[in-house]
């Protein structure tokens, strides 16, 4: 079962703002980065479901993590379907993301008192999934939906806990304009982890990349 609890994920993912994620059938490789991240300040990690080796892998990750990065909550994205939710739960994930607003998959999630981070693209799919029970949704795709989207829900119903996904950099200027906008957090991928990095495992370089996004954000924040 899950090693940190449902309200210090969700907490924790607001503080720092950035949620990493990231797919590799390599374990090794995989360790190493969320550790980069971690050493960098990142308490949370989404591991995408998104290829054959994501339960052994995600196993060592588990396993690693809870003795080396004790405070890192580690999930699952790319969830369709219940069952494959109630296996990572069972495993251990501290979290679990859908790509779209799945009610099986959150009921799972609610029985077991795990975060479940539905995707919304709609001020209707918010409303749903709030409904059904959610606290932090992902806003997916939001690079296609908007930053202005998250302002103007935000409008009407000003306590909405939106993790924008899909679209968020991690330069100065997009974490400043998708928290301007009153994101909860944000999703961050290819950013951290373009393809001829990965190649050359260059594990620093993704170490000081993440560090300098927190910092960004940091400032940010600061300003404010």
């Amino acid at each position: 079962m899950a090693a940190i609890e449902k309200d210090t994920v969700l907490k924790r993912l607001n503080e720092v703002g950035i949620l990493p994620l990231f797919y590799h059938s390599d374990s090794f490789l995989v360790k190493d980065i969320v550790e980069a991240c971690y050493d960098a300040g990142i308490r949370n990690f989404e591991f995408v479901d998104r290829g054959d080796n994501t339960l052994p892998v995600l196993k060592q990750l588990l396993t690693y993590s809870r003795t080396h990065m004790p405070e890192m909550a580690v999930g699952v994205g790319t969830i369709y379907h219940p069952e494959k939710a109630k296996i990572f739960i069972e495993e251990g994930a501290d979290f679990i993301v859908t790509p779209a607003l799945i009610p099986e998959v959150g009921k799972v999630c609610l029985e077991n008192n795990i975060p479940w981070l539905p995707g919304v693209g709609t001020f209707t799919e918010i409303y749903q999934a709030r409904q059904l029970g959610a606290e932090v949704l992902k806003l997916y795709p939001s690079g296609a939906i908007g930053s202005q989207f998250i302002k103007t829900v935000r409008n009407p119903m000003p306590d909405v806990k939106l993790l924008a996904s899909g679209g968020p950099k991690g330069t100065r200027e997009s974490l400043a304009e998708w928290f301007d906008a009153g994101a909860y957090a944000v999703s961050i991928s290819s950013y951290f982890f373009p393809e001829d990095v990965i190649a050359r495992k260059d594990i620093d370089w993704i170490r000081e990349r993440v560090k300098e996004s927190i910092g960004f954000l940091e400032e940010f924040r600061g300003n404010r």
